[in-house]
């Protein structure tokens, strides 16, 4: 794997354990990246290694019920999620933030730049947008059903990953991610430490929001990066239409496409790519 080398720090926010990730030098620009519904801290590790971390000091953050940060069993609305972050931001005395989401994290993104716009100066949406495919439900089943499943050992868990219909190819920055997924039981085996019934929790609160009223009263600069490949059903889990659609409600908002489907693109070519773009939608300190 390559050394990517974070520095860990908790925090407690909003009343709660927060962990993040440092990536860079803390002299550069912050951004402060998001990960998905299920994810977790390394969810950008494929796009650190492409070089993000040169030009920028980089905070990726556990979202609550991920990762190694608390887990309640419940306040998962994207008001709770988005207090924890208001939180952090004051932790590391950024008046106004750079922010990169990917899914629900670009969700989470754009929940803060309507609802704090002085707080946020900026956000690049990976893969995000205010509709997605209308299968997403069908498309998203099967990933959170295995999330209360327990896996004999790592070799089964990561053999079941590979076979998701969504991972075409392999890199090793993936097993950063991947490793960072799971906890041991006490069988010697190891099952995801999100749980499913807070997973749940925060899939209607994304319901539960009037994306397209958000979209189209915000301000800030917006950079969509889109990555339409085949995800699983035989479809992209956000179409270029929809990327697009969403793209034409923002003020002030551009479209990038970049190879890979909703998870590859985090890593390998389209990994390069949402780097050469953030690169340029980003100012460098």
């Amino acid at each position: 794997m390559t050394a990517l080398k974070p520095t860990h720090h908790t925090i407690t926010s909003n009343e709660i354990t927060l962990h993040y990730l440092e990536y860079g030098n803390t002299n550069s620009q912050t951004i402060v990246c998001l990960h998905g519904l299920t994810g977790n801290a390394h969810a950008f590790d494929g796009i650190i290694s492409q070089g993000l971390k040169e030009n920028f000091r980089i905070i990726s953050v556990d979202l609550r019920g991920r990762g190694l940060s608390s887990h309640p069993a419940f306040h998962y609305t994207m008001e709770d999620h988005a207090k924890d972050i208001l939180d952090l931001l004051d932790h590391l005395q950024i008046n106004r933030a750079n922010l990169m989401g990917h899914s629900f994290g670009g969700l989470l993104s754009s929940y803060l730049a309507y609802k704090y716009p002085e707080r946020v100066a900026r956000f690049v949406m990976l893969d995000a947008a205010a509709e997605l495919n209308p299968d997403v439900v069908e498309m998203l089943g099967p990933a959170l059903q295995s999330l209360d499943i327990k896996y004999k050992s790592w070799e089964e868990y990561i053999t079941e990953i590979k076979k998701a219909p969504y991972m075409n190819f392999w890199t090793d920055d993936m097993l950063y991610y991947y490793k960072a997924d799971v906890m041991d039981t006490d069988e010697g085996g190891v099952t995801p430490i999100p749980n499913l019934a807070n997973i749940i929790q925060a899939s209607l609160a994304v319901g539960n929001e009037p994306w397209k009223v958000y979209m189209a009263e915000i301000e800030q600069p917006v950079l969509l990066i889109n990555a339409p490949g085949i995800y699983t059903l035989g479809q992209p889990l956000l179409p270029e239409i929809k990327a697009k659609e969403t793209v034409a409600l923002i003020q002030n908002a551009e479209y990038v496409r970049v190879d890979g489907n909703h998870h590859t693109m985090m890593y390998g070519v389209g990994a390069k790519q949402i780097v050469a773009a953030v690169n340029d939608f980003v100012p460098q300190a």
